[in-house]
């Protein structure tokens, strides 16, 4: 990568860390102030909603502040979010602790000052797709030239996990030491012990979509497959109609896609078997109703592995994906259930049951520590009650 189409991430990086340093010049760290930041949604949710409202509750002597904007590429949302950068270095500057879930440009350009802690509440579960600094020079990935710059995944104080087995790669990709990594859990997948909600849930759901009241509920959930922020248009990779005249009479089928995934026209018709869910339901309470889980590279199948139900594996581009990204593990040793690539093979394994529960659950025992619904609870009592090297990988 060249200089010159470097220099417009230089420029933003050195103007950052200006404005960093003169408010840890002008300001001091408020030891109350806990800053909530994303730039996946515009909204709180998922990990950091769940940690969010432990703290409300049980540390109420620290105060929230939020930072969410969700990256638009645009011209005008490039500046705009230039400006958004420019505030995160403030609330980075002067908070007790700084929460992410994700990539956080603002922390790997600026030097954190003695006081403040950066933690990371990875937005997904277990360890499978390669990534951060595991993906350096691949399609994917990073390029050289550009890490000469920006230290991606830098700057951390501590990181949660869902399990003792995958902090060697999450090491790997934060490039952090192993004792800071912290197998206590996933937060937002506390929501599948909570009996009464998903009770709620279904009825909510059904109330929305009466026509699939008594059917079983297949999920299609697929990976995200892009770089940076947007993927081009996605179109499905079976065939809905030969799958709704198969199955239609006992099955219905969702589709949800990742955010990033700009698919806004699937093509399917009057087909009231499948159904597009944009934003009626977020995934795991999708995932709570659904009945049978069908992905790719996702890592909503760890989650899914907590519930105990069957999952199909639909990897039609597995070779390109390896190629530009990879696993941690061999795809087809770690998966916890039947992969197929093709329409016909889909449908047979679903009408004839053709899987297995007892791979995920052997699968939800390697990749989760914890099967309590407690995650929010360990990780806000690790970071704001005073015993972070005590409470490494105990259950409370």
């Amino acid at each position: 990568m060249s200089f010159l189409k470097l220099m417009p991430t230089v420029i933003v990086k050195y103007m950052l860390k200006t404005f960093h340093g003169l408010f840890c010049l002008f300001y001091k760290i408020n030891p109350e102030k806990v800053t909530f930041a994303s730039y996946r949604s515009n909204k709180l949710q998922d990990n950091l909603a769940f940690v969010h409202k432990e703290m409300l509750e049980k540390y109420p002597q620290y105060k929230p502040y939020y930072l969410f904007k969700k990256f638009d590429s645009s011209l005008k949302g490039k500046v705009s979010y230039i400006f958004h950068m420019i505030h995160a270095c403030y609330q980075i500057a002067t908070s007790r602790y700084f929460i992410i879930d994700d990539f956080y440009f603002p922390i790997y350009v600026i030097k954190p000052r003695k006081g403040v802690e950066i933690v990371q509440l990875w937005h997904s579960a277990g360890a499978f797709k390669k990534f951060g600094l595991s993906t350096v020079d691949k399609p994917f990935g990073p390029s050289r030239d550009y890490l000469k710059h920006v230290a991606i995944h830098g700057n951390y104080s501590k990181a949660y996990v869902s399990s003792s087995e995958v902090i060697p790669f999450f090491a790997e990709a934060f490039n952090m030491p192993e004792e800071k990594i912290y197998p206590l859990g996933v937060p937002r997948t506390d929501y599948f012990y909570s009996k009464d909600v998903i009770a709620n849930l279904r009825a909510d759901f059904f109330a929305a979509f009466p026509e699939l009241k008594g059917k079983k509920i297949l999920l299609y959930a697929p990976t995200f497959r892009g770089k940076s922020h947007y993927q081009d248009e996605f179109e499905l990779p079976f065939d809905v109609n030969k799958m709704a005249e198969q199955l239609g009479e006992n099955y219905a089928l969702l589709i949800h896609l990742h955010p990033y995934m700009q698919a806004t026209d699937l093509k399917l018709g009057a087909n009231r078997f499948a159904v597009h869910i944009k934003d009626a339901f977020v995934i795991e309470e999708l995932l709570a109703v659904s009945d049978l889980l069908i992905t790719d590279y996702s890592t909503v199948f760890f989650d899914y592995s907590l519930l105990g139900r069957p999952i199909i594996f639909y990897p039609y581009d597995l070779e390109d994906y390896i190629r530009s990204r990879d696993f941690y593990y061999s795809y087809e040793d770690l998966i916890p259930g039947p992969m197929v690539t093709d329409t016909d093979s889909l449908i047979h394994l679903i009408k004839e049951r053709a899987y297995s529960t007892k791979e995920v659950s052997e699968f939800r025992e390697r990749f989760f520590d914890h099967h309590d619904g407690r995650a929010a609870e360990r990780i806000a009592h690790h970071i704001f009650g005073g015993t972070a090297d005590q409470t490494k990988g105990k259950k409370l």
